[in-house]
């Protein structure tokens, strides 16, 4: 009966090594896996600090609000200067059209003083030879001279149109005649004179034209 119970202790003794061996095994694989949690969690704080600052870096700062002063006064000073813009077209707008109704005016008053002088050239051709020194012809004379002066410095000019090829734009034909002398289509007489007013037809010539 000894010998058996020395056996048992002999294989007790032969286990408690055993597990004395399994014990530390496994706190040191329970050390290992804590070290390995804890360098993933350093990691992903780094990782995290990380992509933070980039972020940063990408967007820049954080733009500071604006002082509701200096909003106000940007506001003011834009709609200042939308007004200041529309005003300056309207006067450009203004001027133009009072310089087209102008114009308009003006043409309207030549196109009415014209037979006037037209009057006075018919008058002045028939006046005979022997009385072109008579006072009243030299004082008919004195007056439309003094027309024709006024016309002038008004930038109201007669068109060229005897001896000039035919142009439409001046000129108007009311007449043809056969004419060797004369190339084709060249004014041969001027029936009624035309004017211009600041480079603009007030009135075409009437004219005759050789064919």
């Amino acid at each position: 009966m000894e010998e058996v119970k020395t056996d048992e202790k002999l294989a007790d003794e032969a286990v408690e090594p055993v597990d004395a061996v399994s014990s530390d095994e496994e706190i040191d694989g329970a050390d290992s896996c804590a070290e390995e949690l804890n360098s993933e969690a350093d990691q992903k704080a780094e990782d995290e600090a990380r992509e933070e600052t980039e972020k940063k870096g990408f967007f820049g700062k954080k733009k500071e609000k604006k002082d509701p002063k200096d909003e106000k006064i940007e506001e003011l000073t834009d709609r200042l200067q939308r007004n200041m813009a529309e005003f300056d077209n309207f006067r450009k707008r203004t001027e133009k059209e009072k310089s087209a109704m102008f114009e308009i005016g003006a043409k309207d008053i030549i196109e009415r003083i014209l037979p006037v002088v037209d009057n006075f050239e018919r008058g002045l051709l028939t006046i005979p030879e022997e009385e072109k020194n008579s006072p009243f012809a030299e004082g008919m004379e004195k007056i439309y001279k003094q027309l024709v002066k006024s016309l002038e410095e008004a930038d109201v000019k007669p068109i060229e149109a005897v001896g000039k090829p035919f142009d439409p734009n001046f000129h108007n034909a009311v007449m043809h005649i056969e004419d060797e002398s004369l190339g084709e289509n060249v004014v041969s007489q001027e029936l009624l004179k035309g004017y211009t007013y600041r480079d603009t037809v007030v009135r075409h010539s009437m004219v005759q034209v050789a064919n």
